[in-house]
């Protein structure tokens, strides 16, 4: 697996509004993957926040009346929560939005690949950012068998360093396997 090939397999159209979604609450995410062996970027939340308390997610966040639209939201929420400026061009594409079940978010993923980063720095929203093998991390992907969850909806988890990704992130990451596989 290499750049060239996620960039084939994860680019898309870009659509950064979402109005079929009414009164939900929307935010955005970015994925961001790097590196000639590729590494996917992925935050781990304090302990002490309201909402998803730490979990493992992607940089990105609530949209905000003063963004123009999704994309500006991850873009924005990126470099505020990681330090990591991504321009408008680096977007590839974007992914089907995902619902969070906790806190009733419409999330709408969107995808940068790059060559290489520089250093990051976490903002008080982020406990450690995590820089994560992707090859080996998406062959960890199971499928959730806790029943009550499979009644909600479709439900995997992926595990890194014996940290398990789970909700939203880990049907964001799902996305990511169906498109490789395909």
């Amino acid at each position: 697996m290499n750049l060239e090939i996620l960039r084939s397999s994860l680019s898309s159209k870009i659509d950064p509004v979402l109005e079929h979604y009414g009164t939900n609450k929307l935010a955005s995410i970015l994925v961001v993957i790097y590196g000639s062996d590729p590494i996917i970027l992925m935050t781990e939340k304090p302990k002490h926040l309201k909402f998803h308390a730490g979990e493992i997610s992607f940089p990105g966040g609530k949209f905000d009346s003063d963004d123009s639209d999704l994309l500006e939201t991850a873009l924005r929420e990126t470099r505020e929560e990681i330090g990591l400026s991504i321009s408008k061009n680096q977007v590839i594409g974007q992914l089907e939005p995902v619902v969070t079940l906790n806190s009733g978010f419409t999330i709408l993923p969107f995808v940068s690949i790059i060559d290489e980063i520089e250093s990051l720095s976490a903002n008080s929203e982020v406990e450690h950012i995590l820089h994560i093998p992707l090859k080996s991390f998406l062959k960890t992907m199971t499928d959730d068998l806790n029943p009550a969850h499979k009644r909600i909806q479709e439900m995997y988890t992926f595990e890194y360093q014996n940290k398990i990704i789970w909700g939203a992130s880990a049907r964001i990451l799902k996305q990511i396997v169906h498109r490789l596989n395909s």
